[in-house]
């Protein structure tokens, strides 16, 4: 179990992170979500004994990082694929790492061919592409075969066939009983791959709450509805549900409305409907409208 209690990180007056607590609990992939400047890298990093707090503590198996021995054999992560060392081979890189653990040499051929890289074993890693970095990265923090596992952004540079294979590759993790915390950009990802989520913003506690909970908690249902008469549709939605989106091709987006109702509605009044469909908020849609409070940076819409 990797567990934050109370972490505080403040430069100055400004606090980073801001009396964060929560538990990434074994056997399930949890999310932790958050705009830029939120406070995830930053927590990832205390939670690794990379930075230290300025109040509380983070715990891997109810210890400290730096009191954990043979730490690769507890944790795993990746926070930066590209800080490595360009003129060493992928094999290098890991041997190394394996040697400092006392970890069997055959481990570092194994994580190799996990995450597909077992052809480029004797590749300098400055020829690598940014996809191939992240699988050498992903290779580092499995050497251990650790139970707990942290990791920034595992998606970024991947393409759609790396894609897949990070998403079936953390659920077996999780499955095998490791807690596993993956920090994302990637709503659609996120929606897919985690179990659980935890959101922050601004270095804040928003949610810890399931990902299915959160989508009902903060999403929203929307009905889709078109109809043989435009004009008709626009006059009865100008009337009954004034917060009518148009979509541009003769449809319209009726927030929070009982499909029901409305269809019922349009007949009273006939107006023939040629569609009446039910859609749900995408938890990137969820996210935003949850975090529209605590985006650090934003840019200014033309």
């Amino acid at each position: 179990m990797i567990e934050i209690r109370d972490l505080t990180k403040a430069y100055g007056e400004r606090r980073v992170v801001d009396g964060l607590t929560f538990r990434v609990a074994a056997g399930r992939v949890t999310g932790f979500l958050g705009p830029n400047g939120a406070g995830k890298s930053t927590t990832l990093r205390m939670a690794l004994g990379l930075d230290r707090p300025t109040s509380g503590t983070a715990l891997v198996d109810g210890l400290p990082y730096a009191r954990l021995t043979e730490p690769l054999r507890r944790v795993g992560a990746l926070l930066d694929a590209q800080a490595v060392h360009g003129g060493r081979t992928a094999a290098g890189h890991l041997s190394w790492i394996a040697a400092s653990h006392r970890l069997p040499a055959r481990r570092v051929d194994e994580v190799l061919a996990l995450v597909g890289l077992s052809d480029a074993a004797g590749r300098r890693i400055r020829t690598f592409s940014l996809g191939m970095r992240q699988r050498l990265g992903i290779a580092a923090a499995l050497l251990g075969d650790p139970a707990a596992l942290l990791l920034d952004e595992p998606v970024n540079g991947l393409d759609a066939e790396g894609i897949r294979w990070i998403r079936t590759l953390l659920r077996r993790l999780a499955d095998e009983g490791r807690a596993v915390l993956v920090s994302s950009h990637l709503m659609a990802e996120m929606a897919r791959t985690a179990d659980h989520l935890v959101v922050i913003g601004r270095g804040r506690l928003l949610a810890d709450t399931s990902t299915a909970d959160f989508l009902a908690e903060n999403g929203r249902r929307r009905v889709r509805v078109r109809a043989v008469d435009p004009a008709g549709l626009a006059a009865l939605l100008a009337e009954a549900h004034p917060e009518a989106v148009p979509l541009g091709d003769g449809a319209w987006d009726v927030p929070d409305a009982d499909p029901g109702e409305l269809g019922a509605l349009a007949a009273s009044r006939r107006v023939v409907l040629i569609e009446l469909s039910v859609t749900h908020d995408s938890l990137e849609e969820a996210f935003m409208r949850m975090t529209a409070d605590a985006v650090e940076y934003r840019a200014v819409t033309a």
